[in-house]
């Protein structure tokens, strides 16, 4: 005969215990690299006290990361998004470049003819000569001895090609042989090479005598510094500027993420022309140059960098950073000054851009 068994209220007690608790938490799964780049960006806007910044991040020509942080206007509470328009400043340099290697594919420019046989270039440099300072103190002149790719390489200064100074006054001038050659004003041979086939749509060229579209400039991103009260306020807009290769192009983080996908499948420029854009120029003892035609070029880590920087102080800032082997593609828009960091017009040193540094230690590590 069985035993009875006794059941009481405390003994009960474990099975209760053990009926109501909770299953233990599932693991949450670590963050893709592109999530853990977007908090590291966000973090660093907050740091450097950025209003407002669009990111989009491509490999292998997909887009993995499209994000806009902050305000395109803090006033109005307008939140950046990847299609709000910035002035990109001098990341126009590369479309530049574009333009120029375009016109040499179709036979109508020689980047190889001297800057003295285009209309004006001799009153240019004079002038220039004339006022010196940072970038004209030791121009080069003279008969047949600065080329165009002399100036679309950042060689212009002292003897041509045997050194790099970053000199954008001298590269802005360079829209001139290229309207001259091209048949038409600069801003024109832009939107046909660059931004018709690249599928920009809401980029566009902007200058003393060409007003941005109404709906570009409505929605450009207000620029913004920080005062000597450390607030931020609002900045005036660039001045005025003429129709100059070094600058001068209101685009998007979106819309520059389609340049760089028609730049790398060849709907731009040929396979040659492209590389050699990304070939750093050599001095005559065979140094290599920080500088290829409109872009920055250096070995970091084993990888080619290809980049270009954008700035009006106290108003805009760009990074487009490109590593070509691994099809990475870094791109930042700001509507402050918040991504430049202290460089040499001499020197090429992505790498101190905290922004850029954490880029490839996500991406490449």
């Amino acid at each position: 005969m069985p035993r009875s068994i006794r059941i009481t209220a405390a003994s009960l007690v474990p099975f209760l215990i053990l009926g109501c608790s909770k299953p233990p938490a599932a693991a949450q799964p670590e963050p893709t690299p592109a999530e853990a780049f977007a908090a590291r960006v966000d973090q660093l806007r907050r740091e450097k006290r950025i209003p407002g910044l669009a990111v989009v991040v491509l490999r292998d020509r997909a887009t993995i990361l499209s994000r806009g942080f902050g305000h395109a206007d803090i006033e109005q509470q307008l939140p950046v998004t990847p299609d709000t328009p910035f002035d990109i400043a001098s990341v126009t340099k590369p479309l530049s470049a574009v333009v120029a290697l375009r016109l040499a594919e179709l036979g109508k420019l020689d980047l190889g003819a001297p800057m003295d046989t285009f209309d004006g270039f001799r009153e240019f440099s004079a002038a220039a000569r004339a006022n010196g300072g940072l970038f004209f103190g030791d121009y080069a002149t003279g008969p047949t001895r600065l080329t165009l790719r002399h100036v679309l390489m950042m060689e212009a200064n002292g003897d041509p090609g045997s050194r790099f100074l970053y000199n954008p006054p001298s590269y802005s001038w360079a829209s001139r042989p290229m309207a001259q050659a091209g048949g038409k004003a600069f801003s024109a041979l832009t939107e046909e090479h660059v931004f018709r086939p690249a599928g920009m749509t809401r980029s566009a060229r902007k200058h003393r005598n060409l007003p941005l579209p109404a709906g570009l400039a409505a929605a450009l991103a207000r620029p913004y510094r920080i005062d000597a009260t450390g607030t931020v306020v609002r900045s005036d807009p660039p001045p005025p500027q003429g129709d100059g290769a070094a600058g001068g192009v209101v685009s998007t983080a979106a819309d520059l993420a389609r340049f760089d996908v028609a730049l790398d499948e060849g709907q731009l420029l040929t396979r040659p022309s492209r590389e050699t854009m990304w070939s750093p120029g050599r001095s005559p003892s065979g140094a290599s140059l920080p500088y290829g035609l409109g872009w920055f070029v250096k070995e970091f880590g084993g990888q080619t960098l290809v980049w270009h920087t954008g700035l009006w102080e106290e108003k805009y800032s760009a990074l487009y950073l490109k590593v070509p082997a691994r099809n990475l593609t870094l791109i930042l828009l700001a509507n402050s000054d918040g991504l430049n960091w202290e460089s040499r017009l001499d020197e090429a040193a992505v790498e101190r851009s905290p922004f850029a540094a954490a880029f490839l230690d996500v991406f490449l590590r």
